[in-house]
């Protein structure tokens, strides 16, 4: 149903990101091929994925808030394309599972980043204050808060972008 772009197939405004993308993975991933249907959308997840990758939680920590919306999501392309995203960072066997089998992780910090992005998915952002302080009880900061609602915004959107495509 949805297009599986080429660069020779996408609107324009969809084409330089298309080439950066396949600059960086050597190809252009399907993802990246059918949400070029929409230059604002690929664009703007390009974006805001950038912007999540600099902020201040550690990149396992940042996977820990992707993994929890994929899966929550059940967007199978997101849970393989970040559980290589995981070990390529080094993160272990056990680290990864429990994240695709939405267990709790041996990992108390991380632990608190899955709870917390939860929580935030759960009550649209309405954490209760315990919630709130708990999070913040395991290092984390009211910066690290707000960076989890912004991955919960960037990959919520991606997988619900990548379901409706039936992106593979």
């Amino acid at each position: 149903m949805f297009a599986e772009h080429t660069l020779d197939t996408a609107p324009p405004a969809s084409r330089a990101a298309m080439e950066r993308t396949a600059a960086a993975f050597g190809q252009v991933p399907d993802a990246v091929a059918r949400l070029a249907e929409s230059p604002e959308l690929l664009n703007g997840f390009l974006e805001m994925t950038a912007a999540f990758d600099r902020t201040t939680l550690d990149p396992v920590a940042r996977e820990v808030v992707v993994m929890t919306v994929a899966v929550r999501n059940d967007c199978h392309i997101c849970v393989t394309l970040h559980t290589g995203k995981l070990r390529r960072l080094g993160a272990g066997t056990e680290l990864v599972s429990a994240l695709r089998e939405q267990r709790p992780l041996d990992d108390e910090r991380l632990e608190a980043v899955r709870r917390f992005t939860l929580a935030v998915l759960a009550t649209a952002g309405g954490v209760p204050d315990d919630d709130i302080k708990e999070f913040l009880a395991h290092g984390h900061t009211e910066r690290n808060a707000l960076e989890v609602v912004l991955g919960i915004g960037t990959y919520t959107m991606s997988t619900l972008a990548n379901r409706l495509t039936r992106a593979a």
